[in-house]
């Protein structure tokens, strides 16, 4: 019953609606109603079919117990239609017409024992169709209502009285009978009133317990689900506060990598202006040179002596062989000329020196121009060039610092990159590099270049140093995005470098084995798609 009971009261709570929770009386009187609908169909049913077997009995029955063998219609027959059909008729059309009132009820009630009496009338008064009476009573408990039972009650000890007294045969089966017999069998109807009020009071109490369950229950789940709402929403604001977030987060990289780019760009461009710079220095020492050179020049000893000739060019004989002045000329000639081939010889080796710095910057300018303009194209490129385009940049700065470079390139295929952003992680390696040599004192300062195959499909570029070295808690932190151990330094070199070989499928790793002990920084690059398919 409690299953079937949970079962009713959820079904009523879903007719209930969602906008307000019933209330416990509510719950009751849906339940209690929903009780009272299901045993009116209950007795329908019963009604017609006591109806139906009534006429049987009246049929096969009534004859032989009225007459003997005689079978024929009897006027009970037309009793059990009529009579019966009344007993029947007007609850079923309430029950069709009002299920569940209270008047509904009353109704089936006196017509369900109306008909028992009308069946045991049938019968000839036999004994046994009286359990019909308690029958139709236990029935009329299915409604949980008690006052259903007085009313049937008391249409029995009516019945049971009034033809006991006048047409006993009729309920007894017998002539005579006396008014006790009628209040014996009022009693166990009584008594089996008490019993079955009893439980109608009992199940009421059950149905008032499970609807006071199902509220509680209803209680906790509403709870819930406006927790669950509560959270839900918590939810989706934080869903769209963390798209929000990582859209920025997505602005904010970009930005980053652009400034790093910008950066990298600008190291690039630093270093490029140092060598010039380097470079406009040697063409300035060797202008001043040559400058000097050309005041401090005899020539004009050449322009005195042709004077001379030109005013004893009538008597030019007599002048160079009479004249003291003209006797030293050949000899002041010989003299100012060998001084003028040295000094011509002189100024050459300075024009050449000026020559090789002045296209020292163009190559310069030239690298750096064609380093600027392929930003964001992918090419098919040879590391030896790629690595060797990165040296011309920086090749100033490390003979000016006495800095050794050792090449140690080996046949790979070409690579697959963006040449600028190869060409920015190796400059700034080169230059990181030569300031971490630049802070030891050591003769032996080198700094080796190496290019290996690493596997079918990637590249290996490498540089390696033995200068100050990396501090091992700091190799965990060398390429976090404004990181950096130098008094004047920004932290994007490495951060952008890392970035750039990703975004090239790429990788840059770093290995140190402490402080004095040099730094290692490998590029690794993807092999071009033509070479892995051939």
């Amino acid at each position: 019953m409690s299953s079937q009971a949970a079962s009713s009261v959820a079904s009523v709570i879903g007719h209930a609606g969602c906008e307000r929770r019933p209330s416990v009386d509510e719950l009751y009187r849906a339940y209690e109603d929903k009780v009272y609908r299901r045993t009116d169909r209950l007795f329908f049913i019963l009604l017609a079919v006591q109806w139906v077997v009534g006429i049987l009995f009246a049929v096969v029955i009534s004859p032989h117990a009225w007459s003997g063998s005689v079978s024929s219609v009897h006027p009970h027959v037309y009793a059990a239609v009529l009579l019966g059909g009344a007993c029947c008729f007007f609850p079923m059309i309430l029950i069709w017409r009002m299920p569940g009132q209270a008047v509904t009820r009353q109704a089936v009630a006196i017509g369900q024992v109306c008909f028992s009496s009308l069946l045991i009338h049938l019968t000839g008064g036999r004994i046994e169709t009286h359990f019909h009476v308690f029958g139709s009573l236990a029935f009329l408990a299915c409604y949980r209502d008690w006052k259903v039972l007085p009313t049937a009650t008391v249409i029995v000890a009516v019945d049971h009285l009034l033809r006991g007294l006048w047409f006993p045969e009729s309920v007894y089966g017998v002539a005579f009978s006396t008014p006790w017999r009628s209040l014996e069998h009022a009693g166990w109807v009584i008594f089996e009133d008490v019993v079955l009020i009893w439980s109608c009071f009992v199940s009421r109490r059950e149905m008032r317990s499970i609807c006071e369950q199902q509220f509680q229950k209803q209680e906790l789940l509403d709870g819930l689900e406006n927790r669950v709402r509560e959270r839900t929403r918590d939810l989706e604001s934080e869903i769209v506060e963390r798209k929000r977030a990582e859209q920025e987060l997505k602005e904010l990289t970009t930005q980053l990598v652009e400034a790093s780019r910008q950066a990298g760009m600008a190291e690039v461009a630093t270093g490029v202006l140092h060598n010039v710079g380097n470079v406009l220095n040697s063409v300035n020492v060797s202008t001043t040179l040559i400058g000097e050179k050309l005041q401090q020049s005899r020539l004009s000893h050449m322009t005195k002596a042709v004077g001379l000739l030109r005013e004893h060019e009538a008597n030019l004989p007599a002048f160079l062989t009479s004249d003291p002045k003209g006797q030293q000329l050949p000899q002041f000639l010989a003299r100012l000329t060998d001084h003028l081939v040295e000094e011509n010889k002189a100024l050459l080796q300075e024009t050449d020196a000026l020559n090789q710095n002045v296209q020292h910057i163009r190559q310069i300018v030239s690298t750096q121009q064609s380093f600027a303009c392929v930003f964001g194209v992918t090419e098919q490129l040879g590391a030896k060039r790629l690595m060797e385009e990165a040296i011309q940049l920086n090749v100033a700065a490390f003979d000016r610092h006495g800095i050794k470079l050792v090449r140690e390139y080996s046949s790979v295929p070409p690579v697959l990159v963006d040449r600028h952003k190869v060409l920015q992680i190796l400059i700034n390696l080169l230059r990181n590099a030569k300031q971490a040599l630049r802070e030891v004192d050591r003769a032996d300062r080198q700094v080796t270049l190496t290019i290996t195959a690493a596997g079918d499909r990637r590249v290996r570029m490498v540089v390696t140093d033995n200068g100050s070295g990396i501090a091992p808690e700091n190799l965990t932190k060398i390429f976090r995005h404004g990181f950096t151990t130098k008094k004047d330094g920004h932290g994007f070199g490495l951060h952008s470098g890392a970035l750039a070989a990703k975004e090239m499928n790429g990788n840059l790793t770093v290995h140190s084995d402490g402080l004095g002990k040099g730094a290692t920084f490998t590029l690794e690059l993807p092999v071009a798609a033509e070479q892995l398919a051939a």
